[in-house]
């Protein structure tokens, strides 16, 4: 085999039994009135997954739906209950198809005619 590396190549390392150190340094910063000492830690985020998973997800599907469902039927349900709450005594409408339509006005008369 001179295509295959050798065995201690052919692993990655393995990072977990590397010592773990925290990576700091002091800083002079210069302000207006003095110079200030600062410490500044190199603080790494937490790279774990935090997903749920796809059965919980799975089985919550079903009560958030509801819940969306719930809410838009209300959005529309809500404002117009409310507007015929408010218009339920108002009589204007009826009172405005209700009227006798004008007759139309009548035709202007003739002009009279010139005798030739």
């Amino acid at each position: 085999g001179a295509l295959f590396p050798p065995a201690a190549l052919a692993s990655p390392p393995s990072f977990a039994s590397l010592p773990s150190t925290t990576v700091a340094e002091k800083v002079t910063k210069q302000g207006i009135y003095k110079d200030y000492d600062v410490d500044i830690e190199q603080v790494y985020d937490n790279a774990d997954s935090t997903f749920k998973s796809k059965v919980e997800t799975k089985s919550k599907k079903g009560k958030y739906t509801a819940l969306l469902g719930i809410l838009v039927m209300g959005s529309f349900v809500i404002p117009m209950a409310q507007y015929f709450w408010y218009v339920k005594d108002d009589d204007s409408s009826d009172q405005f198809f209700a009227q006798k339509k004008n007759p139309p006005p009548p035709p202007p008369p003739p002009p009279p005619k010139k005798p030739p």
